[in-house]
């Protein structure tokens, strides 16, 4: 099993344990950083992420990932908020977040950029569309996506999603 797939299955196999205890799994990414492989668990809750609530999951996903052993190398497991900067994966994060502005990672250069900026428009199946300003729109293949985040900007001295 490789990226993707592992990114799906463990999304799928955290789910129901997130949602016992009144959680959201909100995205999943397995990703190598300089010499180490990690698998990253983004939970939510409304009202927020304690750290009670990433000790709890991580203690179960791990236990359960070491029966299973869908990954073939050795890794660090993370499991925490999304953070500022959170990651969109789901139908649900597309739609919760349109209108917010986003950074679109892509594979390779898409019309000359491998990080389009911009107010997230629609998403689905075959297209992600970004208004980059008022008269630039940009639909982004979605076989082209590697990543979509939401986007942290500081503004004269305040910040703004």
């Amino acid at each position: 099993m490789r990226g993707p797939k592992i990114n799906e299955f463990v999304f799928e196999l955290v789910k129901p344990i997130a949602e016992e205890k009144g959680l959201e799994i909100v995205a999943v990414e397995y990703v190598k950083e300089g010499g180490n492989w990690f698998l990253r668990i983004y939970i939510d809750k409304e009202g927020g992420i304690e750290l009670e609530d990433c000790q709890e999951i991580s203690r179960e996903v791990s236990n359960i990932l070491d029966k299973k052993d869908p990954i073939p190398q050795s890794y660090f497991l993370e499991v925490s908020s999304p953070g500022i900067e959170r990651l969109l994966q789901t139908e649900k994060d597309f739609n919760k977040f349109r209108g917010a502005n986003v950074v679109v990672h892509t594979y390779v250069p898409f019309e000359g950029q491998k990080k389009i900026k911009g107010a997230l428009g629609i998403a689905d199946d075959e297209v992600i569309e970004i208004f980059c300003d008022e008269e630039k729109i940009i639909r982004v293949p979605r076989e082209k996506v590697s990543q979509v985040r939401l986007a942290w900007e500081e503004e004269e001295g305040r910040s703004k999603k």
